[in-house]
C-alpha cells in the first residue's frame, strides 16, 4: 500500500515539519523525544520505541510520554505541553495544532495522508456472550447495558458513534432513522468514561454488557489475560489514527516517524492488535486474536471517513459541534453527558 513512494514523499513533507528541531543531547546521549498521544496505542508505541532504540538512528534516544483522551491531549499541547511527536485518535485533533501554528499544514500530504495506525470498531462482550449480542441492532434491546467513552474528550468515542450511525446510513437509512437509532443506543449507555482506555477499564471492572471498542483494545485485553470476547459487526468503520511531528521538534523526530511507518514499526503495531497501514507487513502470530495467524478478518461492510462521511471537518461540524452537533445533542438529551 503505497510503500514504494512513502519514503520519497515523506522526506519532503517531513523536512518542512521538522524545521527548527533541536540537536541531540551530546556524547552517548541522543536526547529525549516527547511523545503525546491518546491512551489506546501506548503499549504499541512502547514496543516500537524499543525496536527503534536498537537501530543506529534510534540508539541512545530517551522518551518522555504523555497519554490520555485524544481531545484532551490535543488541547494540552496547544496549552503548552511539550511534544515532538503526537499520535491522536482523530485527524481533527492534529488540525487543532495546525491552527495553533504548532504543526506544519503539510503534515498529511504524504501517501499515508498522515495516518500511522488503524483499527476497526468492534463490540466487546462478556465471556461466552451471555446476552447473545451479534450486531448493532442488539444494542438497543432493553436488557443491554453499554459502555462507550465520551465524545467530548475521546476520539475513540467519535469513531464508535460514526460506526453506529453508519449502521443505519450506509444500509439505506435516513438521517432521521440514524438519529433515532443513536438516541436509543445512548439510552442504554451506563458509563461514558473520558477515554477509550478508561472505557475498557470500566468494562473489565464489571460495568455493562457490551463495550464499543477498538479491535486492538479487545486483542490487547486478551493478551493481558482478560476474559472477554468481541464481535465484528456486519457494518463497521476503518479507524485511522494520525501522527505528526511538531514544527520545533527534536532532530530525531523525523527518523522516528519514518520508523513508525516502516515494516518493522507496523509489525509492532500488528503484534498489539492494530491493522498495519502498509501492505506486506507480517501479521502472523498476534497473540490474543481469535486466529493469531489471521488476526484481522475483513468486515462485510467497511466504512471510511472519506467514502462515507466526506471529511473530518465536515463530520466534526455535523456530529460533534459543541452546540449543534447531532451526537452532542443526543447525549445531552440522554442526561448522561459529563
Amino acid at each position: 500500500m503505497r510503500r514504494a513512494t512513502i519514503a520519497v514523499t515523506l522526506a519532503a513533507a517531513l523536512a518542512l515539519a521538522a524545521c527548527g528541531g533541536g540537536g541531540d543531547g551530546g556524547s552517548g546521549d541522543a536526547g529525549e523525544l516527547n511523545i503525546v498521544g491518546f491512551a489506546v496505542p501506548e503499549a504499541a508505541n512502547k514496543a516500537i520505541q524499543a525496536e527503534w532504540n536498537k537501530t543506529s538512528d534510534g540508539k541512545g534516544v530517551r522518551f518522555k510520554t504523555s497519554y490520555g483522551a485524544s481531545g484532551d491531549q490535543s488541547r494540552a499541547v496547544v496549552s503548552g505541553l511539550k511534544a515532538d511527536y503526537v499520535h491522536f485518535s482523530v485527524s481533527s485533533d492534529v488540525t487543532r495544532l495546525v491552527d495553533a501554528g504548532l504543526v506544519d499544514a503539510s503534515w498529511d500530504d504524504g501517501p499515508n495522508k498522515g495516518i500511522v495506525s488503524s483499527s476497526i470498531v468492534v463490540l466487546a462482550v462478556r465471556k461466552g456472550n451471555p446476552k447473545n449480542i451479534r450486531d448493532w441492532d442488539d444494542l438497543i434491546r432493553p436488557d443491554v447495558k453499554i459502555v462507550t467513552p465520551n465524545p467530548a474528550s475521546s476520539g475513540a468515542a467519535r469513531w464508535n458513534a460514526l460506526a453506529a450511525w453508519g449502521h443505519i446510513s450506509a444500509n439505506g437509512g435516513t438521517d432521521a432513522q440514524a438519529t433515532e437509532y443513536l438516541t436509543r443506543l445512548f439510552d442504554n449507555v451506563v458509563a461514558l468514561p473520558g477515554s477509550g482506555r478508561d472505557a475498557t477499564t470500566s468494562f473489565l471492572g464489571g460495568t455493562g454488557d457490551v463495550l464499543l471498542a477498538y479491535e486492538n483494545e479487545a486483542i490487547l485485553a486478551t493478551q493481558n489475560g482478560e476474559d472477554l470476547e468481541w464481535v465484528v459487526p456486519k457494518t463497521t468503520i476503518l479507524i485511522e489514527n494520525p501522527g505528526a511531528i511538531t514544527k520545533n521538534s527534536h532532530a530525531k523526530a523525523k527518523s522516528w516517524l519514518d520508523f513508525v511507518l516502516s515494516d518493522k514499526g507496523q509489525r509492532q503495531f500488528a503484534l498489539k492488535g492494530f491493522r498495519p497501514i502498509v501492505d506486506g507487513v507480517d501479521t502472523k502470530g498476534v497473540k490474543g486474536a481469535k486466529d493469531p495467524n489471521n488476526p484481522f478478518p475483513t468486515p462485510e461492510k467497511l466504512l471510511t471517513v472519506q467514502k462515507d462521511f466526506e471529511s473530518w471537518s465536515a463530520l466534526s461540524k455535523k456530529f460533534f459541534d459543541e452546540k449543534e452537533g447531532v451526537i452532542v445533542k443526543i447525549i445531552a438529551a440522554s442526561g448522561k453527558s459529563k
